[in-house]
């Protein structure tokens, strides 16, 4: 593959806004862009190199849920002024994440406004082996990757200690688990390895940005079109069954860590769905994984039933979140 660059060891160390690339033959591109603002989608007082890392990390995860591998990024960032300590801090978060995925940043430009970045990604899956959002089947098994909730529950935290969440006082939680869902929501981990795993065993997935149910109901909805028209496909989802860290079992509430790792967002790990003859290349697979794979529930088809996710279990079987609407939104 050929590309044009600025040339320099540091890709960031200057702007340049053109590239040129090629894709080589039995490739597919996979692309994908998303846009960080400041106050939205990270808090104002972030790292800077944080906030390079997670900038990259949101796109790669997208990468990960169509089963590609990293190729390389154009940017558009917007800073408030020239801040060369920022700008270096920035670079050092982005490049080290790059580094360990084999990015390379071919084009980027920078102007000043207020603090955003856009980042489009591109990636190679082989022909005909991306993983989709629409072929999930009735009998398939869900499953996610690592636990949930934990960027949320650090979010809720930051809120707290600002004043400006649901609670006006900092969550006593302990240090250790404190620092690791702050990194959870800091830097995420974008499950690369793992969604080049699913080529071949995985019908369709996603990656949880938004919140387990809004991305499994995008599942849904994407997949109930193929589904027999008399049928409504169904996402039953065991709650008893969500993987949780330590941080999330802390709680005392245990309403609250469900609903945490439900409806939550910024976790950024891998839900997907698995036929059952599947399964074991599957827990094949997973012993590469660096996370854990948990089954938290099945799609199943039924007649005259609006599609959803509902929750399996004797008061809340019958009731069907609706597709959209559940998923986490920052800083509401």
């Amino acid at each position: 593959m050929q590309g044009q660059t600025n040339g320099a060891s540091d890709p960031l160390a200057s702007n340049d806004p053109l590239a040129v690339t090629s894709l080589p033959p039995g490739m597919e591109l996979a692309v994908t862009v998303d846009t960080l603002v400041c106050g939205v989608h990270f808090p104002t007082d972030t790292l800077p190199a944080d906030i390079g890392h997670k900038a990259l990390a949101v796109n790669l995860s997208d990468l990960a849920a169509m089963g590609a591998a990293p190729d390389w990024a154009v940017m558009s960032l917007t800073i408030p002024r020239r801040d060369e300590r920022w700008m270096s801090a920035f670079r050092k978060g982005f490049n080290k994440l790059a580094e360990q995925h084999g990015v390379r940043l071919m084009a980027w430009d920078v102007g000043i406004g207020p603090l955003s970045m856009t980042i489009q990604i591109h990636g190679q899956v082989p022909r005909g082996l991306a993983l989709r959002r629409d072929c999930a089947r009735p009998g398939d098994l869900i499953f996610v990757t690592g636990t949930l909730g934990d960027a949320g529950l650090a979010l809720k935290n930051i809120l707290a200690v600002s004043g400006t969440g649901q609670f006006r006082q900092a969550l006593d939680i302990p240090s250790e688990y404190r620092a690791f869902i702050e990194t959870r929501l800091a830097r995420p981990t974008p499950r690369v390895a793992e969604g080049i795993a699913l080529r071949g065993i995985a019908t369709a997935a996603i990656d949880i940005s938004d919140g387990l149910i809004a991305d499994l109901s995008h599942i849904v909805e994407a997949s109930h079109a193929r589904v027999a028209d008399s049928a409504g496909l169904i996402a039953m989802i065991d709650v008893q069954k969500l993987p949780l860290s330590p941080a999330l079992q802390w709680l005392s509430d245990t309403q609250e860590a469900s609903r945490l790792a439900l409806s939550s967002g910024d976790d950024y790990e891998l839900c997907f769905t698995v036929p059952p003859d599947r399964y074991r290349r599957l827990q094949q697979a997973a012993e590469g994984f660096s996370c854990p794979v948990t089954c938290i529930g099945h799609m199943e088809a039924r007649p005259g039933a609006r599609p959803g996710v509902r929750f399996l279990g004797s008061e809340s079987e019958s009731h069907k979140m609706p597709l959209s609407g559940q998923g986490y939104r920052h800083f509401e």
